[in-house]
């Protein structure tokens, strides 16, 4: 098989050499679109013979498929990834053997396993792995799905697994991961007051991983506010052995139910006060 890789990127001279030079060596068609970093992301991307081109961001539907649209990729299949995600070397052995008869074999899409690594430690527990994702497909047969938030790849053809994981490499320091996560809960928050995307994955939990997962997603978004963030945590640190994964699964834990879920919620509280006109809290 011969694809192209699409990496979007924005201030991401913490991992962004990893992330090329783990691709490299499988794809000679590597493209990356920055959102205008100000940090040395681009000074490290003019040492690799790589297309570099830079888009306004709006969200991460919109930059995607505005580089499905208009990269001149060259390989009838794309791999699309994030500058902090890493292909592994287990990947890479399964991508060497997808060949030409593979390729045709009426697959149109490849759903591909994320392992999060947080703080150097890979978080194998606590339901963070495997993370399905569909990241390998025909060139332009997939779209990602218009959501502000958590948005997957979809395309209507027959889709099949590959074993080896995409890490997803967070160095960013905590201050940095608050800042960003900050910015995605509002986006969440945009998401969940205004569902008005025809063309979204629609969760089945006996559907593929990708459906499992977001039929889950919806169950929790139909729990009441505050109580479900703590649900969350006591579901992934306790029931799903979080704790295994030592501290950064402590800390990981902490802040993705405790903080980013509670914060949504509590952003959603204030958004529905407001439009009720009850700014004021009484």
């Amino acid at each position: 098989m011969r694809f192209s890789t699409i990496i979007l990127s924005y201030n991401s001279e913490l991992t962004i050499a990893r992330t090329i030079e783990s691709v490299m060596p499988l794809s000679d068609d590597i493209h990356v679109v920055d959102s205008f970093s100000v940090d040395s992301t681009l000074d490290i991307l003019r040492r690799y013979p790589i297309n570099i081109v830079q888009h306004p961001f709006a969200n991460y539907s919109a930059q995607r498929n505005w580089a499905i649209d208009n990269l001149p990729i060259r390989h009838p299949w794309e791999l699309h990834l994030d500058a902090d995600e890493q292909v592994s070397a287990e990947l890479a052995t399964e991508l060497r053997t997808l060949d030409r008869e593979h390729s045709t074999a009426g697959i149109d899409g490849y759903c591909i396993p994320r392992l999060v690594c947080f703080m150097g430690r890979p978080l194998r527990h606590g339901g963070m792995y495997p993370i399905w994702h569909l990241r390998l497909f025909r060139k332009r047969a997939g779209r990602c799905e218009e959501r502000e938030y958590d948005q997957h790849f979809l395309i209507k053809g027959k889709t099949s697994r590959l074993r080896g994981p995409i890490i997803d490499d967070i160095r960013m320091p905590l201050s940095e991961w608050i800042v960003r996560h900050n910015r995605w809960s509002d986006a969440e928050v945009r998401e969940l007051l205004n569902r008005t995307h025809a063309a979204s994955l629609k969760g089945r939990i006996r559907g593929n991983p990708i459906e499992r997962k977001r039929r889950l997603r919806e169950l929790y978004d139909s729990g009441p506010l505050f109580v479900r963030a703590g649900l969350l945590f006591f579901y992934r640190y306790f029931l799903r052995m979080g704790f295994l994964d030592g501290t950064p699964g402590l800390i990981f834990a902490v802040l993705q139910a405790f903080w980013f879920r509670f914060l949504v919620d509590a952003k959603l509280y204030e958004q529905r006060r407001t439009n009720q006109g009850l700014a004021e809290l009484p």
